[in-house]
């Protein structure tokens, strides 16, 4: 009798987990026919000339993590989840990239930022160079430079602009206009003698020198534009947040001195000063708003620090003067880290993040002349399961124990990190723990002070002129060449003729008439 009443009791649990209007199949019918008719909307392509190009980068941001920041977005309006929208969804193209460096079947983020930003694949902690470059050897680099669409941009007029979550010296960012044997090079004071001999340059030191006129710079990274011991102006009884530079150098009054006569640099550490800043007086703007990277956004002071969106709003709003267009790159960098660390929440949470980022610049362009691309440098060894029912809170517990030994196991879970651990001999019951906690971390099945990447490929979400040509499976380094195509610039340029422009053989007519005709 017992056994019945719970198997009547699942049962009915189970029908009401399903939305009245998902058991009609008319409702299923409707949706598809709707999903085909924009699809073959799609027929009619967009070939307009990219005006401005946006990539934002999730770094981490594997399919696993889109998914469960899709059902973490969806229950935080209070829905299921699982059937919410990401803004990144509703791109109309999708492919998938290939994320192996040259030397590593499973990438890191320098490798990767060198294939999607400079178009070519590279050894594994190495940035702007090519393949031919041997981590740490400051004397392979000489001749191996390689630039990025960020430099292609700004060669063709464009105005350009970086923002990020993380330093602006990390591995993404710094492939945008760094060339290092070593990722890690943020200052001087992280650099080893020989390579200091050998004359290569921190990566703060390419930032201000390599491109100084990149016109928007915002992230954290203050202490590497700072001599060595230097106090931070935010904390300046802390000194893990000191200034590393063995040269002595005040990095902020070199960007100063960099800029061209007659032009207004502004440089703002506190989020108070970016928002007011009056932007039609601004020609370049730094703003570095924590020592090292930024807070998480679960954590973040917003009285002191923007958040992601806040800062993507202001880079737009400064390179939209420019009317030949921009190129900008927006990094969701510490999704990355949050799995890292194993604290799904975090990374999670830096996702939606991101995706909220990717809506404010899809309002503030349009997809006339504006080609926006999304994508990930690589994946993490996230996953979630378990047999969950529909609205299970994505940072839940599974809705089973586990036959072997009989305890239960969240949905969240890693393959490795910091999440293993071994309570009297046996895996933690995570039922006496606070598994819902934003530091909480989930466990893994091997352990690691820090989890791995994943070697699958990741998603690249496309919408905008020549979106199109972002459609199966590519090699990562295809990225910058499809945007560059798509905005003549870079190389490839013959396509940008009239005469040779996709559609021109109908458009030549009508225009040899319309002269006649004048």
């Amino acid at each position: 009798m017992k056994l019945l009443l719970l198997i009547l009791l699942a049962q009915l649990c189970s029908a009401s987990l399903v939305p009245e209007i998902e058991k009609d199949p008319e409702y299923w019918r409707e949706q598809a026919q709707e999903t085909l008719q924009h699809a073959l909307r799609l027929q009619r392509l967009n070939q307009n000339v990219a005006k401005n190009l946006i990539l934002f980068l999730g770094d981490g941001m594997g399919v696993s993590t889109v998914t469960a920041a899709r059902i973490l977005k969806g229950q935080l309006q209070h829905r299921k989840g699982e059937e919410s929208l990401l803004e990144m969804d509703k791109f109309p193209y999708v492919a998938l990239a290939k994320t192996y460096n040259t030397n590593a079947q499973v990438p890191d983020s320098a490798g990767t930022a060198t294939a999607y930003l400079c178009g070519v694949k590279a050894n594994e902690g190495t940035v702007g160079v090519s393949a031919g470059v041997t981590r740490d050897r400051c004397n392979t680099t000489k001749g191996q430079e390689v630039t990025s669409i960020l430099r292609w941009a700004k060669d063709a007029g464009k105005a350009v602009g970086i923002v990020t979550t993380t330093r602006v010296t990390h591995a993404t960012p710094s492939a945008a206009y760094a060339h290092s044997a070593n990722r890690d090079w943020y200052s001087d004071g992280e650099m080893p003698p020989d390579a200091l001999e050998g004359g290569c340059r921190d990566i703060a030191r390419q930032l201000v020198e390599n491109i100084p006129d990149i016109e928007v710079i915002l992230g954290g990274g203050r202490k590497y534009m700072f001599p060595k011991n230097a106090s931070d102006v935010e904390y300046p009884h802390e000194d893990k947040h000191r200034g590393t530079r063995l040269d002595r150098r005040d990095l902020i009054q070199a960007w100063y001195k960099a800029k061209p006569p007659g032009k207004v640099a502004k440089y703002v550490w506190h989020r108070r000063d970016l928002l007011a800043l009056n932007l039609s007086r601004v020609d370049f703007l730094l703003g570095l708003f924590e020592p090292g990277d930024m807070v998480y956004e679960l954590d973040r002071n917003n009285e002191t620090d923007p958040s992601l969106t806040e800062m993507v709003a202001v880079a737009i709003r400064m390179l939209q003067k420019n009317p030949r267009g921009f190129f900008l790159l927006v990094e969701g960098g510490r999704i990355d880290h949050g799995h890292h660390e194993g604290k799904a929440k975090q990374a999670l949470h830096e996702a939606v993040e991101l995706d909220r980022a990717i809506g404010l610049a899809t309002r503030l362009t349009s997809v006339q002349d504006t080609l926006s691309v999304v994508t990930a440098d690589h994946s993490h060894v996230f996953t979630f399961g378990g047999y969950t029912p529909r609205g299970n809170p994505i940072f839940g517990l599974a809705p089973m124990q586990s036959d072997v030994d009989r305890k239960p196991f969240t949905s969240i879970l890693y393959g490795n990190g910091p999440g293993y651990k071994i309570v009297a001999g046996e895996r933690e019951n995570v039922s006496a723990v606070d598994f819902a906690h934003a530091d909480y971390q989930a466990q893994s099945a091997v352990p690691l002070r820090q989890e791995t990447h994943g070697g699958e490929d990741v998603a690249v979400f496309a919408r905008g002129p020549m979106a199109h040509l972002l459609h199966g499976v590519h090699e990562q380094n295809y990225i910058p060449h499809a945007m560059a195509y798509a905005a003549c610039i870079g190389s490839n340029r013959a396509h940008c003729n009239a005469a040779s422009r996709p559609g021109a053989s109908v458009l030549l007519p009508f225009l040899a008439l319309l002269f006649l005709l004048c």
